[in-house]
C-alpha cells in the first residue's frame, strides 16, 4: 500500500480502501489495480469490489472474515505480481444538444458567460475517462470536463431527467443511467441505452474506458432511440 493509503470501516461488512482525496488518473490506476488483484486473488468471505475515484469499497461478510484479516490481506497484495490489465475500450457516444433534449443548456450558458453552442461545444469536444458507477444504478461518473464548464450544483434539486441524460456540476460530468431528480445541469441527452438491468452484463462501458460525445440532432436522435428500443444490442456504441 501506498503512504497515503487508509482502511475506512464502513459499518460491519464492508471496508474502504482509500489512496487519496482528489480526482486524479494516477490514484484511479490504484483503485482499479487493487480490483483486479482481489479478482485474481480470491479471498474467502469477499462478496464483491466496488471501484471509485479514489477509493476501493469491498463488501464482505463478517462471518466469515474480520476486517483486520481483510486488511492483513489486502496488505499482502502489494508484493504479488501485478495482474496485467486488458486495453481500455473507447466509446463513441451519440448526444443531442438540441431541445427538448438539452433541458438546462441555455441556463448553464448564462450562468458561464457562453453561447448555449460553445457549452455544446466543448462538452461534446472533450475526451473523458470513465471513473466509477455510482449514486444510482448505471450512473456514469466521467472525468475530463472541459474546465470553461466548471459549475457548481444547484442550490435546489431539478425535476427528474431522463435516462441518458448529460449532467454536469461540481467540476464533474456524468451520464444517468436512469431517470431522477437531480442536483446537477442537463446539458443534452444520448439514445444509447447504456444500462439495461435485464441485460448481462447490465453495463458494456467499463472504469477505465474512454468516452466522447458525437453531437446528432433531434430527428436523429428519435431515430436512434427507437432502433435501440427494437434492438437491445444496440447499448454497444464501442467505437
Amino acid at each position: 500500500m501506498h503512504r497515503e493509503t487508509r482502511f475506512l470501516p464502513a459499518g460491519e461488512s464492508a471496508l474502504v480502501v482509500e489512496f487519496g482525496t482528489r480526482i486524479d488518473p494516477a490514484l484511479n490506476d490504484q483503485v482499479r489495480a487493487l480490483d483486479r488483484a482481489l479478482a485474481a486473488n480470491p479471498v474467502a468471505g469477499v462478496i464483491e469490489s466496488v471501484p471509485t475515484y479514489r477509493s476501493l469499497m469491498v463488501h464482505f461478510d463478517p462471518r466469515l472474515l474480520s476486517i483486520a484479516a481483510l486488511i492483513e490481506r489486502i496488505e499482502s497484495l502489494e508484493g504479488a505480481t501485478p495482474v496485467e490489465e486488458k486495453p481500455p475500450g473507447h466509446w463513441r457516444i451519440p448526444a443531442c444538444y438540441e431541445p427538448p433534449y438539452a433541458e438546462d443548456l441555455s441556463e448553464v450558458a448564462a450562468a458561464l458567460g457562453l453561447s448555449a453552442q460553445r457549452v455544446a461545444e466543448l462538452h461534446a469536444g472533450a475526451r473523458y475517462r470513465v471513473y466509477m458507477y455510482g449514486f444510482a444504478p448505471g450512473y456514469i461518473f466521467l472525468g475530463g470536463l472541459p474546465a470553461e464548464l466548471a459549475i457548481s450544483r444547484r442550490p435546489k434539486p431539478r425535476p427528474p431527467v431522463p435516462a441518458g441524460s448529460l449532467l454536469i456540476a461540481g467540476g464533474q460530468a456524468l451520464i444517468a443511467g436512469t431517470p431522477m431528480p437531480t442536483g446537477w445541469y442537463n446539458l443534452g441527452c444520448t439514445p444509447a441505452v447504456l444500462f439495461d438491468w435485464k441485460q448481462n452484463p447490465p453495463a458494456s462501458i467499463e472504469v477505465g474506458d474512454t468516452v466522447h460525445f458525437e453531437r446528432i440532432d433531434a430527428a436523429q436522435f428519435a431515430r436512434l432511440r427507437q432502433a435501440a428500443a427494437e434492438d437491445r444490442r444496440m447499448a454497444r456504441w464501442e467505437a
